[in-house]
């Protein structure tokens, strides 16, 4: 009877510890489900918010604006160390400063020519961003140009015409990325002027400059291409008969749902680091600040869905199958010229690689190794140059 009583109290506490464990077990998967599903919803809304404030991730280590050649001494990271010509913004976005070459560097820092400061304070000790902008205005560029305003649905939307060197119909509407401004595309504007084409440098929903939709929400092209749609009207009311579209980053997603959705006549794509599949960027995202694929693929599906908005914001679901130009490769159906760094940092060249090997045919691919995202001009100005200008004489 002792034994029996002893064997029943250990095949209790066996029980009770396999009950133990297991509502330990549970409340942990509970905790690890909600926390997933936390991130997988504050995920899914920072893409499609547009941002307040950008990453200040430079620091800036020294700044000797008397030298005989001016330098500003930046910690060394992926963007510091690029060759070529790039703009630094600091101080809370107030600063700008443009910034040459590379004069001298070490295991922690670089020394770049500082070629000029817009605005702003340069100083040590300060955080900034490097920037594809080089400039910050058509001013910059010394063409003549018109501040002029597209009628689009959700009101009227501020953009830059700049008009070819002689009449010209052939026009050029150049859409700009995500969490950017029409300032981006400023430095396509030489290339194109020389090859005849006046450009349109618009701004769309809730860019900042564009007027805002109902929800304030990128809708990531999906719905940002009914802008570019009203920028063709305008260019043919302006006497265009020869529209080209360039997109950067998100603005070649937006471009590319213009020239399958819009029933305008749309002569040819120009895509610098653009997104091809919302799915590979949004992964690749993911992964790189350490969450892990669930959270990235769940974020992609609730957007996707109906009932998201309670989380999200948005008035309407994204359909992502539709933002996927690697499988709709067989529906484009105009010339492409499609440039993409494989060191791109934020938009990785996979999809860009896929379309082109698709679609042969209409995409002419031009890879570059170590440009990072959307800086491919101020990397390698004389080949993104040629590519576009050797690109567009085929189109004459």
């Amino acid at each position: 009877m002792a034994r029996r009583a002893a064997d029943s109290g250990r095949v209790g506490a066996v029980r009770l510890g396999f009950a133990v464990a297991g509502g330990v077990i549970g409340a942990v998967a509970i905790l690890t489900a909600t926390s997933a599903a936390v991130l997988t919803a504050v995920m899914a809304r920072r893409v499609i918010t547009p941002p307040r404030k950008q990453p200040r991730v430079v620091q800036i280590r020294g700044v000797d604006a008397s030298a005989a050649v001016p330098t500003v001494t930046l910690a060394r990271d992926a963007d510091a160390v690029l060759p070529g010509r790039y703009g630094l913004w600091f101080d809370a976005e107030r600063g700008h400063a443009r910034l040459g070459e590379i004069v001298d560097e070490s295991a922690t820092t670089v020394a770049r020519e500082l070629l000029g400061v817009d605005s702003g304070e340069l100083r040590a000790g300060i955080r900034g961003r490097l920037s594809g902008w080089f400039f910050l205005g058509p001013d910059d560029l010394g063409y003549p140009y018109e501040d002029v305003v597209v009628p689009t649905a959700n009101g009227p939307a501020p953009a830059w015409l700049v008009p070819a060197a002689e009449a010209s119909d052939r026009w050029v509407i150049q859409v700009h990325g995500r969490a950017t401004r029409r300032q981006e595309a400023l430095r396509a504007v030489p290339v194109f002027r020389d090859a005849g084409y006046t450009s349109l440098l618009i701004s769309y929903r809730n860019d900042g400059d564009g007027p805002p939709s109902l929800d304030g929400r990128y809708a990531l092209g999906d719905t940002e291409w009914e802008d570019v749609d009203a920028a063709i009207d305008f260019a043919h009311a302006r006497g265009a008969t020869s529209v080209v579209l360039m997109g950067w980053s998100m603005g070649g997603a937006i471009a590319l749902q213009t020239a399958t959705r819009s029933d305008r006549q749309i002569d040819g794509v120009v895509l610098e680091s653009p997104v091809i599949d919302w799915a590979d960027v949004v992964a690749y995202q993911g992964a790189s600040v350490g969450l892990p694929a669930p959270v990235a693929s769940g974020a992609m599906h609730l957007l996707g869905s109906g009932w998201s908005g309670r989380l999200t914001g948005q008035d309407a679901p994204i359909d992502f199958a539709r933002l996927d130009f690697v499988e709709r490769a067989g529906e484009l159906d105009v010339p492409i010229l499609l440039m993409h760094s494989d060191d791109d940092g934020f938009v990785p060249s996979t999809g860009s690689r896929q379309l082109a090997e698709r679609r042969p045919d209409i995409v002419t691919f031009v890879p570059f190794r170590e440009a990072r995202h959307t800086k491919l001009w101020n990397y390698d100005p004389q080949k993104w140059n040629g590519a576009i200008r050797g690109w567009l004489r085929q189109r004459v």
